[in-house]
């Protein structure tokens, strides 16, 4: 299924993030992710002169080091390109989230060590959505398959009820881990 047909529009901003996953050597997994900012028009910034169409007005690169149970053992941010020269100081604060576990209380964790103007808005939002988003997925199937023993089926999977196809009273629900399924009540 498509969105349904735009109105007649011109094109002004793109943002395009994009994330990495990588098994290391030692055991340990990097997490990388990088935002690009760009208009479709120059226009005057005061720390850079002209900003030329397609030129990035954001670029940050992060990177979060981090074991099979998703805890912090490095953080690091870059920003290549922003609009005020300061920007990149507001880096200095990631390395603090060493020690945090990617899991509930997360985001929570990153607006404490980089919230407000103790970080750049865009890291911040990148450590906490996309970046996150990338360990789990990069992370947690391989975990899965490298189980020895027969999960336990009356372990509670950790992903029911966090989105719509893992409703507890769902289909998939239902189909995978029937133990766990609660039918609606009318």
């Amino acid at each position: 299924m498509a969105l349904s047909r735009p109105a007649a529009r011109k094109h002004i901003h793109t943002r395009r993030i994009e994330c990495h996953g990588y098994e290391r050597d030692d055991g340990l997994w990097d997490i990388e992710a990088v935002l690009v900012d760009q208009k479709t028009y120059p226009f005057d910034n005061v720390d850079r002169g002209v900003v030329s169409a397609g030129e990035p007005v954001h670029r940050m690169v992060v990177r979060i080091t981090v074991d099979l149970d998703l805890v912090v053992h490095g953080a690091e941010a870059v920003t290549e390109a922003s609009p005020y020269t300061i920007c990149a100081d507001a880096n200095l604060t990631v390395p603090d989230l060493v020690g945090v576990r990617i899991g509930p209380g997360w985001r929570k964790e990153v607006k404490r060590v980089m919230g407000r103007t103790k970080g750049c808005t865009h890291v911040r939002d990148l450590f906490m959505g996309p970046l996150a988003q990338a360990a789990y997925q990069t992370i947690i199937p391989v975990r899965s398959r490298r189980r020895t023993e027969a999960p336990d089926p009356a372990e509670r999977p950790p992903v029911l009820g966090t989105c719509h196809a893992y409703a507890t009273d769902g289909p998939v629900v239902e189909r995978q881990w029937p133990q766990f399924y609660e039918a609606e009540q009318k």
